[in-house]
């Protein structure tokens, strides 16, 4: 059962959920108002030791530590390259765990793994070299410490089961802590996620956390904020289980996430040879929060997240159940998001069940010591068959993968048929075991969006996706691809012990923290390019629609695919051909005209007949304008755009395009928005998105001088083709002051540049 609270709770002495204030008193033997109960949280500690402010309602934060991968520390450190930066001012890891295969051919994604190697040794980095670990796995074992707090670039940063606050945004914000800024944003929400009882057998925290995802995603409950894991049932789960679920907790779209601590905690970094990171953390005797999760562990059950979101969800005995009716829906909603191919999952219904034809268990989710071991239990004697199913197993990290030998999992895995691949997050996000066009693969990874596992609908290639737990999809391969729950088989699970071998990374990681070498050359591949210049905002904005996007929400895998595309993002122009490739392939073409529009009005060409025609239509309905002093770019409309992926490439692809804004109903994610201000992009809000239309003109007067002022909201006038103009309003949202100026000044770097 996961059970939504309709408004605030207060949570007593750890274990007693209180809605009505007026029973404080007969059990604590205090009123506590909501304010003062908010300081009762732990993440309101863990917050405030971080805060440089002053002032907890607008945070000004430092990180203790950063993290990077190899599809964004190129940008990130040539961002901070340009803003100033001489050294890395705090640890900052640098993995190489994305583009860990040259799937294009040629040497660029090495280039890029030396070139983050030549960055330790210069800024004084750790560079953890490819196949050595997933970048959460890495940051779990050795870099959390309870009451820590650590940013990174990839959006599945979370470390809240080992008692660190973390928090995945684009590569803007990291670029700030490297040049000893502070990361800015408004006290967040904190949401109880309660957990009592303890999970069935069969079991797994991919189940959990599904669960949670379904019901909490759609009505955005935990959208931007904390939640906090606490109640009786945190104890009757290990400490992998807490990862497995703490991790997907991205996909629900809060900000971050933290849990309790105990002895399980303490025991793992005893484990790892840090006992001091250890220490507990748990809320006041009294702590309010803004709702609560309330989710009994004993009643979830073995559940599938269907095409094309990891929200959702049903269980796989009510699928089962009604395969063909659940199955068709699915496609239906499916259907109306992508064009150039069809997703078919009702043939996969034969032969008296729901056959599929892929399953992996791989990366930060689905690869960690339990889960492979689980999956080692299920397979042990068995065999996957030699049909068309197929499986493979990505365990998390080296040392992960050692102990793995070492117990034999690996080799009862091996025995059964299915392959066992380095650590590698590429099944992730379409980079390493793509399934054939019209296959049906099912992964314990952390997301299932159109395209994400390497589909191109645009080029007729369509394979969906399902989210599942480690156990089921191994009961499926015993089944030989029939869709099975663990809990239909009667398996043995083990009790496996787990050491920690800390020399294997001691033989091959780089750790330059505190010892940079400003001496030391970069090594610059052919393919890492520098960001072009990009114009400061004028006083007035005129964009073009070039991109009108109307599904529900817009995921950053649909801004700028995943998959082979990662090899080029250290080459920011070549990347932009990408752009929205997979949702509408006419987009860059678009945008092109549009920025070479711009670029002749900077060199002082008459401007176009189309252009001139837009400033008529305007002076015409008696909007003021200054043509020869106003930036023109492109823009995209999207309802909810950002879902998904940290990645800043959604944002800085449009922006070297030309866009200089996005227009939408709301904005799906907090770190989509920032990586549009970092890149100089206005996000504006808008309520009537039929104003304007697809190649539509936008007028912004008065931009910014609206901007700087904070003025809540302003109007904007499309122009159409026939000369129509139509006023509506528009807003910026809540913007720091920082924030304002970044727009102001056109994008980051031009910020640090000019203060």
């Amino acid at each position: 059962m996961v059970k939504l609270y309709d408004g605030g709770v207060y949570l007593v002495d750890g274990k007693t959920l209180v809605e009505d204030a007026a029973a404080l008193p007969g059990l604590c033997g205090k009123t506590v108002s909501p304010e003062e109960g908010r300081e009762g949280t732990m993440a309101y500690g863990i917050l405030k030791a971080h805060n440089t402010s002053g002032d907890m309602q607008h945070l000004q934060m430092k990180f203790d530590s950063l993290t990077s991968h190899d599809i964004t520390y190129v940008g990130i450190i040539q961002t901070a390259r340009a803003s100033g930066m001489k050294e890395f001012p705090m640890p900052y890891v640098l993995t190489n765990c994305h583009n860990s295969l040259c799937a294009v051919g040629g040497t660029i994604n090495e280039d890029d793994h030396m070139f983050a190697l030549s960055a330790a040794h210069k800024y004084g980095g750790i560079y953890v070299p490819t196949n050595m670990a997933v970048i959460h796995s890495y940051n779990r074992e050795m870099m959390a410490g309870c009451g820590r707090m650590i940013l990174g670039s990839d959006s599945h940063t979370r470390y809240g089961a080992l008692g660190t606050m973390a928090v995945g945004e684009g590569g803007g914000e990291l670029a700030k802590q490297l040049v000893g800024r502070t990361y800015d944003v408004a006290m967040p929400g904190v949401i109880a996620i309660y957990l009592t009882g303890s999970p069935k057998p069969g079991v797994g925290p991919q189940d959990v956390a599904l669960s949670i995802i379904g019901a909490v995603y759609a009505n955005g409950y935990v959208k931007n904020k904390v939640m906090e894991f606490v109640g009786p049932g945190v104890a009757s789960l290990p400490i992998e289980y807490r990862n497995g679920i703490d991790v997907m907790t991205t996909e629900t779209t809060c900000w971050s996430s933290i849990w309790t601590t105990d002895e399980t905690v303490k025991d793992y970094y005893a484990i790892h040879g840090r006992p001091e990171a250890y220490k507990e953390i748990a809320p006041a005797q009294v702590a309010y929060y803004d709702g609560c999760v309330y989710v009994d562990l004993s009643t979830v059950e073995c559940t599938i997240a269907l095409p094309m979101h990891p929200s959702n969800t049903v269980t796989i005995a009510e699928l089962k159940a009604n395969a063909k009716d659940i199955l068709h829906e699915c496609e239906e909603k499916a259907n109306a998001q992508i064009t150039g191919a069809r997703l078919d999952l009702v043939s996969k219904v034969h032969d008296g069940g729901i056959w599929v034809d892929q399953g992996l268990v791989a990366g930060c989710s689905g690869g960690t010591f339990d889960n492979v071991c689980a999956v080692a239990d299920i397979l042990r004697g068995h065999s996957c068959g030699n049909g068309t199913f197929r499986m493979s197993v990505y365990p998390g990290s080296m040392p992960a993968y050692l102990q793995l030998l070492k117990n034999g999992a690996l080799t009862d895995i091996a025995s059964a048929g299915a392959i066992i691949r380095e650590c590698f997050c590429g099944p992730c996000f379409g980079a390493g075991d793509t399934p054939a066009n019209g296959e049906f693969s099912i992964r314990h990874t952390t997301r299932n969006f159109p395209n994400r596992e390497g589909s191109k609908p645009g080029e007729g290639q369509m394979a969906g996706v399902a989210l599942m737990d480690a156990r089921s999809i191994a009961a499926t391969a015993v089944s030989g691809g029939r869709l099975t729950a663990a809990t239909e088989l009667d398996v043995d699970y083990k009790s496996y012990p787990y050491f920690f071998d800390k020399s294997v990374y001691e033989k091959r990681v780089y750790n330059g923290f505190g010892k940079a070498e400003p001496d030391h050359q970069l090594k610059m591949g052919p393919n890492i390019k520098d960001w072009p210049e990009m114009p400061a905002l004028s006083e007035d904005l005129l964009v073009k629609v070039v991109s009108y996007i109307t599904d529900p929400v817009t995921t950053t895998d649909e801004l700028i695919p995943s998959g082979e595309t990662s090899s080029y993002r250290s080459n920011p122009l070549r990347l932009a051909e990408f752009a929205l490739s997979r949702k509408d392939p006419a987009y860059v073409g678009r945008a092109k005209e549009v920025h070479a529009l711009e670029l002749a009005r900077e060199q002082g060409q008459p401007l176009s007949p189309e252009i001139q025609a837009v400033y008529a239509a305007l002076t015409a309905a008696g909007v003021a304008n200054d043509p020869a002093h106003t930036v023109i770019g492109s823009t995209i409309y999207a309802n909810k755009p950002g879902d998904g992926s940290a990645r800043e490439q959604a944002a800085s692809c449009q922006r070297v395009l030309g866009a200089a804004a996005n227009l939408a109903r709301e904005y799906a994610t907090k770190r989509y928005r920032s990586n549009c201000i970092n890149w100089g992009m206005a996000p504006f809000l808008v309520k009537d998105a039929d104003a304007f239309a697809l190649g539509d003109y936008v007028f912004v007067p008065g931009l910014r001088k609206a901007i700087l002022e904070g003025t809540p909201e302003f109007n904007a006038y499309a122009v159409k083709a026939d000369g129509t103009v139509t006023a509506f309003p528009v807003s910026l949202g809540d913007l720091t002051k920082d924030e304002r100026q970044i727009i102001i000044d056109g994008c980051l770097i031009n910020y640090y540049r000019g203060h």
